[in-house]
């Protein structure tokens, strides 16, 4: 495997598009080497559902598209970054608030906290944010 592996798309900030980033993570991190079916996939897989969808409903129309970037790093991090630009940042919700929305990115921290990764949220040049996750990377190695 290359020491590096990048791939990136650019959707419309539209309800159609989560399962369309979806998909697309999907297909890349099965071409780099995961299998289908594979607890890795289900995670990588949700955690694209929740970041995409707030990248989409809480940027309250002001960023027309949001990027979902990929790199995987000498076969042992991947790298996913979910880009809009929209200033705010995500907000932590203390525990004790009870609502059905708003929890996508306390999902996000600890499927990724479970899985070994982390969190973190950086501006852009442009004024909106990129949530990174970083998690090991988990794909079976040729022999």
């Amino acid at each position: 495997m290359a020491d590096l592996q990048e791939a990136s798309v650019t959707l419309p900030s539209d309800p159609a598009s989560v399962s369309a980033a979806r998909r697309f993570v999907t297909d890349v991190i099965r071409e780099w080497g995961l299998p289908d079916g594979s607890e890795a996939v289900d995670t990588i897989r949700l955690i694209i559902s929740e970041l995409t969808t707030n990248a989409v409903q809480h940027t309250f129309g002001q960023s027309p598209t949001f990027t979902v970037e990929l790199t995987l790093e000498r076969d042992d991090e991947l790298r996913i970054g979910v880009t809009d630009s929209h200033p705010r940042w995500p907000q932590r919700l203390p525990a004790a608030v009870r609502q059905d929305n708003g929890r996508g990115v306390a999902i996000v921290r600890s499927l990724t906290a479970e899985y070994g990764g982390r969190l973190s949220v950086s501006p852009t040049p442009e004024g909106g944010k990129t949530v990174w996750i970083v998690l090991p990377w988990a794909a079976p190695h040729d022999r």
